[in-house]
């Protein structure tokens, strides 16, 4: 009976710290993002809101140029002098990316696959990884903690090379397996990062309790620690899902047939398909960026929180 009350006790230890762990969490993030107001001049907000106006049209007026071109008849796209707001609006562009022998409609799903498996994969690794360099002790913990990272500092066109002889070995050239193994592993050093410091930031006192009544140490990072780090995971994933949905140097020299191009290697294909390229490789591209900014759009939040936890030491 005595056993029974104990875990009953720390079971609601327990709860009271996760609830109170969430309320400072929250409070933490309420004070960082809140809404505050800075005494200006005139002149001084009218500077800021030059520079803010000329930001955003240094950042947007290349996807209204992208749109424009797309939709610009090629008699009125490579005819001078160029227009910003074009006479005649055609979708033939769009048609034509769809009704090519091997559409548009192939190379997104190939990236997408690609993308979303390589990323699952480098989350999970890195959430496991991150793990033991935030909590657990052994010997050259700190040396592998710091030695992931640096190996950021090679490029990737230096590893193409060894990679692609691994590749040919394992028989796996002209497949997407070849690009989920590639991408996946170039994401995890970072994700290691963010994620190992952003464990570091949730008290120790919550794992213990947990141990305390008898939670493994899996069960503690798959109910406790994962959920409690949503926003850096959320983050981990989509810096992997950007790398690998815009990857051109491996896909490139690892893929062979049509069929399994991913987007950045079948827009450089329309160019020997069509006879007017420049309005269906517009078409394409503004095509490809859409999922990315539904994912930042929706995922926005998220992502903010994670990387600003995850940059803390």
């Amino acid at each position: 009976m005595s056993e029974k009350s104990d875990n009953t006790d720390v079971r609601s230890e327990l709860r009271i710290a996760v609830s109170e762990s969430i309320r400072t969490t929250k409070r933490v993030y309420s004070n960082v993002f809140r809404r505050s107001t800075i005494e200006a001049g005139l002149l001084e907000k009218i500077v800021l809101y030059l520079l803010v106006g000329l930001v955003m049209f240094i950042s947007l007026f290349p996807y209204y140029w992208m749109f424009v071109t797309s939709v610009a008849p090629p008699e009125v796209l490579y005819s001078p002098p160029p227009s910003l707001i074009p006479e005649e609006v055609s979708l033939d562009t769009y048609r034509q990316l769809f009704a090519a022998e091997i559409t548009f409609v192939t190379y997104f799903i190939n990236s997408l696959f690609v993308a979303t498996v390589s990323s699952a994969l480098a989350v999970g690794i890195a959430t496991f990884g991150a793990y033991s360099f935030a909590r657990l002790e052994y010997p050259g913990r700190s040396f592998l903690s710091r030695g992931v990272l640096g190996s950021y500092m090679i490029s990737g066109i230096l590893m193409v090379v060894p990679i692609f002889q691994i590749v040919v070995w394992l028989g796996l050239v002209d497949t997407l397996t070849s690009l989920i193994a590639t991408h996946f592993i170039f994401t995890i050093p970072l994700g290691l990062y963010l994620l190992g410091n952003y464990f570091r930031s949730i008290p120790h006192e919550i794992e213990e309790a947990a141990m305390i009544d008898g939670y493994s140490r899996f069960e503690v990072i798959t109910r406790i620690t994962v959920p409690m780090s949503i926003p850096a995971i959320i983050a981990v994933y989509l810096y992997s899902f950007m790398l690998s949905w815009n990857e051109y140097l491996y896909a490139v020299i690892f893929i062979q047939s049509q069929e399994k191009y991913t987007l950045p290697i079948g827009i450089e294909f329309l160019q020997f398909e069509f006879d007017f390229v420049w309005g269906e490789v517009m078409a394409a591209s503004l095509l490809m960026t859409i999922p990315i900014i539904i994912m930042f759009l929706y995922l926005e939040e998220y992502m903010v929180e994670g990387l600003d936890f995850g940059s803390m030491d």
